[in-house]
């Protein structure tokens, strides 16, 4: 397991390493430094000295001072610096010119460097105590013939022998400045690699793996991820721990009820989808309004509360509960059970609901009831049992559990409550036209409008008629809703200079009643010229003598005609031949991809080039995007509609 760390021992560690490396490569330039002092800089100060010591025995042999008094000269040498040694040996060249010195022959013949030095070799050698011993040979020169007569040029005359210690060698200011801006540069670059690669690693990499990982749960709108730990770095870890528990927070408010703890409805729905085969039951508490109404909602949460607990302590597994919305409770049954064992579950929820009492404001107490629904399988549960329990509150059946003929009886009290809705809003006045803008698709200008049903709903909202029209057709009032937005899409454009499009179906055109109504508007209104029948039929036309008959009456009064929807049902180019329409709307299913679907381009394309043919203005639904505009204009579709240009209003432009 990998050992946690923070920012303040990462911080330290850096400071160390780096106040290691440093002293270490000072210490080691340092000692070069020293190096180069004694073999450079202490050669260059031995072989001046040694020169200065040559010119000054020379100047004295020069004014024919005696050997003593060179000696003399020497003494008074050593004595300048009790450390430094000054030593001169002659050669046999000047032995026997001079005479010999004893202690001249011993040196040449013990001395392995004087040996060397003789012969013509400047040594510098360093001893182990910090000694510094320089042998300086010293050469015969033209001017050194006048005295030393046996002798040629080039001849070794002696040596000069120099010592003193290490520590009075001086280093030049040159030489420190140099160290010092070196080691300010070097110290530079390990802070920074030390900072780069550990910051890098503890903070950089951490980070961006930590937005990586919000990201990713964002992203995937996932509130059951966690972030995992950080690179065991403690800030991030507190870090990571805090949004964790933040995480905690959301899930909880994202999938469990505050008032009950249980789970809710959307948890619910997630477990369902799985697919697998399980027992829902549905537990509505009977008229739990009243209790709110009679003792407050107060009271009212104070049972809620309680009831979920009962509830707890009856089912043996707390996660398969879920408290659905106000008084509605489920149990989701995940084991394996066959549905006698489950309807004693049942049996006995029932049972003890009816038995259990519930305090109350003071010392009173209150009894409830309870409606159950059940239903099994692995598809539509949550609906099924849903189904069942209304139709048990309808029956003041205990518990009733799903079967088929049950969504039929539901589907025909659903029927029964919509056409009393189409019922109302024909009466009430609530079928109203909505209008969509109809653009050139050169100009981008308006130049129609597309008018489309609606109800109002009593909030205030619009229905669209998808939800309603095929029911309206089954009981009979579907006629009623066409004349509707006939009257209504006249009267609005009386002022308007714009053309508008009204659909009507075959069915309508094939109702006598709506026949001659189309007519009778029509030679009663003075916009007829402005008017588009956009015809809607997805299966054919069974009598097309009469929609031919019908498109030449309302030609008559100026009237142009669309087909809706083209590339479907009985849309195709044999009768666009034969009905001499106007204009054709190209199926929003192609054009809604047309700029990623080639297949979608291509059959645009024929219509196009094939209304072009005929003479035929093309217009394109579903245009949502700039990428599909600019696909359609690329084909040369005449006119465009969709949210791209403008949502269905009430509002229309007059001109």
């Amino acid at each position: 397991m990998q050992k946690s760390t923070s920012y303040t021992k990462i911080t330290i560690k850096i400071i160390s390493f780096t106040l290691i490396v440093t002293l270490l490569t000072s210490y080691l330039y340092g000692e070069y430094i020293k190096e180069n002092a004694i073999t450079e800089l202490a050669y260059t100060d031995a072989k001046k000295t040694s020169l200065l010591v040559f010119e000054s025995l020379y100047s004295s042999m020069q004014k024919g001072w005696s050997r003593d008094d060179l000696n003399g000269i020497i003494i008074r040498l050593n004595n300048v610096d009790e450390n430094m040694r000054v030593d001169v040996y002659r050669s046999d060249i000047v032995s026997n010119l001079f005479g010999k010195i004893a202690t001249d022959k011993e040196k040449f013949k013990n001395d392995p460097f004087m040996s060397r030095a003789i012969l013509g070799e400047e040594i510098l050698n360093i001893s182990d105590d910090d000694l510094i011993d320089y042998y300086y040979p010293v050469t015969a020169e033209k001017v050194c013939l006048k005295c030393h007569t046996n002798a040629t040029i080039g001849d070794m005359l002696g040596v000069i022998n120099i010592s003193y210690p290490i520590k009075n060698l001086k280093i030049s200011l040159t030489e420190m400045i140099n160290f010092f801006i070196i080691f300010m540069v070097m110290f530079s670059i390990v802070i920074f690699l030390a900072l780069f690669f550990e910051l890098n690693k503890y903070l950089i990499k951490p980070i961006k793996n930590f937005s990586n990982v919000i990201k990713n749960i964002t992203n995937s709108n996932d509130v059951t991820k966690r972030v995992e730990a950080l690179d065991h770095i403690e800030e991030l870890d507190s870090i990571k721990e805090v949004f964790n528990t933040m995480l905690d927070s959301i899930e909880y408010q994202f999938y469990y009820d505050s008032l009950t703890g249980l789970q809710n409805r959307r948890k619910l729905s997630e477990k369902l989808e799985t697919r697998s085969r399980y027992f829902l039951m549905l537990i509505n508490i009977d008229y739990f309004q009243e209790i709110n109404d009679l003792y407050g909602e107060e009271t009212g949460d104070s049972v809620l509360k309680e009831f979920a607990q009962f509830l707890q302590e009856l089912v043996p597994e707390r996660k398969t509960l879920f408290r659905l919305h106000a008084d509605e409770f489920a149990h989701l049954c995940e084991m394996a059970v066959d549905i006698e064992e489950y309807t004693n579950l049942v049996n006995l929820i029932y049972e003890k609901i009816s038995q259990k009492s519930f305090k109350i404001k003071g010392q009173k107490t209150l009894q409830i009831s309870a409606t159950i629904g059940i239903a099994y399988g692995s598809s539509n549960l949550l609906a099924n049992a849903d189904i069942a329990l209304k139709i048990a509150k309808k029956g003041k059946k205990d518990f009733l559990f799903y079967d088929d003929s049950m969504t039929i009886i539901e589907k025909q009290e659903k029927n029964f409550k919509w056409t009393k809705r189409i019922k109302d809003a024909i009466t009430n006045d609530k079928i109203v036209p909505l209008f969509q803008p109809i653009v050139d698709a050169k100009t981008n200008e308006v130049v129609k409008y597309e008018s489309l049903m609606r109800m109002v709903d009593d909030d205030g909202s619009y229905i669209a008629p998808i939800h309603f029209l095929e029911l309206a057709k089954k009981n009979k009032l579907y006629h009623q809703l066409t004349k509707i937005m006939i009257e209504k899409t006249f009267k609005r454009f009386e002022n308007s200079s714009l053309n508008v499009s009204i659909n009507i179906s075959v069915e309508d055109i094939l109702n006598k009643d709506i026949y001659e109504f189309i007519l009778d508007t029509l030679e009663q209104s003075s916009i007829s010229k402005q008017i588009v029948f956009e015809i809607i039929e997805s299966e054919g036309i069974e009598n097309f003598d009469r929609v031919l008959e019908f498109i030449q009456d309302v030609k008559h009064y100026g009237v142009k005609i669309s087909i809706d929807d083209f590339g479907t049902g009985y849309s195709n180019f044999e009768y666009l031949m034969k009905l001499k329409v106007d204009y054709i709307k190209i199926d929003g299913s192609m054009i809604k991809n047309i700029d990623v679907d080639e297949s979608a381009q291509m059959i645009t394309s024929t219509i196009v080039d094939f209304a072009k043919k005929l003479n035929i203005k093309t217009v394109a639904e579903f245009v949502h995007s700039k990428d599909v505009y600019d696909k359609t204009v690329e084909l040369d579709v005449d006119y465009l509609q969709g949210y791209y240009f403008g949502k269905p209003s009430d509002i229309i432009k007059n001109s």
